[in-house]
């Protein structure tokens, strides 16, 4: 099977219990990560913003709940994590400004320049092409709108790598497994940062899909990356 045959099957078996599976493996900082990604994005007022991959909506909620104008469109290609996101949204605050759409990263059905924004949380790992996902993503924002992508990313300082090696491909794969259900996805999740670049390896593709004042934060000890663009 393809690898985004293989993704969207693997995400669909994890859906119901994604959300939980987050906090419990990142002891809820995933939340305080997901906030700071907001805040780079610096949206305009009653701005209309793009959330590509986004899961069961935790970015898209986060996107709403900061600003109280703003209009989300938040796409995935996994049809059981837009049911979870929609579930959720009966019960978030502003989930009502968030619309869930069924669409590739790669072929989003939408004209030139029709965001003022556009996020992406811990899936650019998983896409097939990240050249082609940032050219997609460049292609629907606005001249002078960000894009703002955050990940986890493999850690630059000797002295952190082991702890990080230890926690993301060994405990990782068994919490996720047990909280999740399914020990195979989690075994992959890890696994999908091996090929994936590292930070400067990222904010080159940036660069070279044509986004502008290109930058990069790191948090979480250097394990998380937060790489923001101009269009």
């Amino acid at each position: 099977m393809e690898k985004s045959g293989y993704v969207r099957d693997m995400f669909a078996a994890i859906a119901p219990r994604y959300d939980a599976a987050n906090r419990v493996l990142t002891a809820g900082m995933d939340a305080l990560w997901r906030r700071r990604a907001v805040r780079e994005l610096r949206a305009p007022l009653g701005a209309t913003v793009l959330d590509v991959c986004c899961g069961t909506g935790d970015l898209a909620f986060a996107l709403a709940r900061s600003q109280g104008e703003l209009r989300i469109v938040a796409v995935d290609f996994c049809e059981p994590m837009l049911d979870a996101a929609r579930k959720r949204s009966q019960r978030e605050r502003a989930g009502d400004r968030v619309t869930f759409v069924l669409a590739d990263a790669l072929a989003l059905p939408y004209p030139d320049a029709s965001f003022e924004g556009a996020t992406m949380g811990f899936s650019m790992r998983n896409v097939i092409d990240i050249a082609g996902t940032l050219r997609e993503i460049r292609r629907v924002l606005r001249p002078g709108a960000r894009f703002v992508n955050l990940d986890v990313t493999k850690v630059r300082s000797r002295f952190i790598r082991p702890f990080f090696a230890l926690y993301f491909y060994g405990i990782v794969p068994f919490v996720g497994g047990l909280v999740g259900g399914s020990k195979a996805a989690y075994r992959y999740l890890p696994s999908s940062l091996t090929n994936y670049p590292d930070a400067e390896g990222v904010a080159e593709r940036f660069s070279a899909a044509g986004f502008g004042d290109v930058r990069t934060v790191l948090l979480g000890f250097g394990a998380i990356a937060i790489h923001v663009g101009t269009a």
